[in-house]
């Protein structure tokens, strides 16, 4: 593995392969490093050696780092001011059964987020500027520290969810928000998946501030806090913010869903621990290969998705983002053709393969297959940022929409 402690010597070594017709894959602390399809290159450029908060501000709140920075001391940093990034990034080493310490750079290069994005927006949705090495070697600045510093800004959304395929990232700007001061979970229980989508959507439209909705299966329900959420299917739905605050709207939630199923109430300790198993994907993180799914497509629409594949394929599910976004483990076979298919039926949307033995892996597409015409779009941004195919190379994707 090749860990260059500047900018410069990563530049060095990229210009070097490039100029050998060598290729390289790009990692961070690799604890996402086999989403998507294998790559195929003999010699790994980490950027672990880049680490160390640069620029901090709470009063600003904004924060750049080196893309090697683990996510634990961003995470600490933060704590100590009392502000946090709030898409909750994913910490994907349950699910794919990895080791080492996720990466700031790893965090934007996949665009990790959690359950919060649908009020608080993505991780490509808080990142301002960047620093990269491009395909030729080339050191290249894009963005700013300020959201109206628009210079560049369509070039850092690119490069956000590109999976190491167009640059090697080096710097992060990115802005955080202040944490809040408490949370607690309403538990709607015995609903099955058409009423759970229902009663997520009426909560979303309530005046009361959800910032967390998913769906819990029975069949997933028991391996969320050891077990301890009430009987049958579980609707769960976060409160965070000031506690008078949040027990006030905590009250207004339960009132508006006591006609739908038995109500209970999860304290701040309780919510914590659940969302960041939601976050985490806890039910699927089962040390198994067994192909795993992530799909997004309208909230409406998630539950006549999860349905009909339940019928054809043999899958278990829970559902993120008031029905929306489907986290989905296949029992056998990665299943695409027929994903995709019903996919298309219920009104478009997105798949991703997350996790898959690496056989099927090769086999099928990893990350959603684009149109001709965006297609030809792709293959001319590759080839400005990496015309001699350095980075990634087999991994079929430029941004990946999550």
């Amino acid at each position: 593995m090749l860990t260059p402690a500047t900018e410069s010597q990563a530049a060095d070594i990229i210009r070097e392969f490039a100029s050998r017709g060598q290729q390289l894959k790009i990692s961070g602390g690799n604890t996402r490093g086999e989403i998507g399809n294998p790559v195929d290159a003999s010699e790994t450029l980490s950027s672990t050696g880049l680490s160390g908060i640069t620029s901090y501000n709470p009063a600003e709140m904004v924060m750049t780092a080196w893309a090697g920075t683990p996510v634990a001391v961003v995470d600490a940093a933060l704590a100590e001011t009392g502000q946090m990034m709030a898409f909750e990034p994913i910490d994907h080493r349950p699910v794919m059964g990895t080791e080492g310490e996720p990466t700031i750079g790893g965090v934007f290069a996949t665009n990790a987020s959690g359950p919060r994005r649908f009020t608080s927006g993505a991780a490509r949705d808080h990142l301002l500027g960047l620093r990269f090495v491009n395909g030729r070697g080339e050191i290249v600045k894009a963005g700013g520290r300020v959201m109206k510093n628009v210079t560049g800004l369509d070039l850092v959304k690119v490069l956000a969810g590109s999976h190491g395929t167009l640059a090697f990232l080096t710097e992060i700007t990115f802005k955080v928000l202040p944490r809040p001061k408490t949370a607690a979970t309403i538990v709607l229980s015995g609903l099955d998946d058409a009423e759970a989508a229902a009663a997520m959507a009426a909560a979303m439209a309530l005046p009361v501030e959800v910032s967390g909705a998913a769906h819990l299966p029975e069949s997933v329900r028991g391996r969320f806090l050891e077990g301890h959420l009430p009987d049958g299917p579980a609707t769960v739905l976060r409160l965070e913010g000031l506690e008078a605050s949040v027990r006030v709207r905590a009250e207004k939630l339960a009132a508006a869903m006591r006609d739908r199923g038995p109500v209970a109430h999860l304290d701040a300790d309780e919510t914590t621990t659940l969302w960041r198993e939601i976050r985490d994907v806890k039910p699927y993180a089962d040390g198994t290969v067994r192909p795993l799914w992530r799909v997004s497509v309208a909230p409406s629409e998630g539950h006549k998705l999860v349905a009909a594949l339940r019928l054809e394929a043999g899958i278990d599910a829970f559902y993120d983002w008031q029905g929306g976004l489907v986290w989905m483990r296949m029992e056998a076979d990665a299943e695409d053709v027929t994903l995709r298919r019903y996919i298309k039926a219920t009104g478009g949307g997105h798949a991703t393969l997350v996790r898959a033995p690496e056989s099927l892996r090769r086999a099928v597409p990893a990350f959603e297959p684009l149109a001709p015409a965006v297609a030809l779009l792709q293959q001319a941004v590759k080839a400005k940022f990496d015309p001699n195919g350095v980075f990634n190379p087999g991994r079929m994707v430029i941004s990946n929409a999550q």
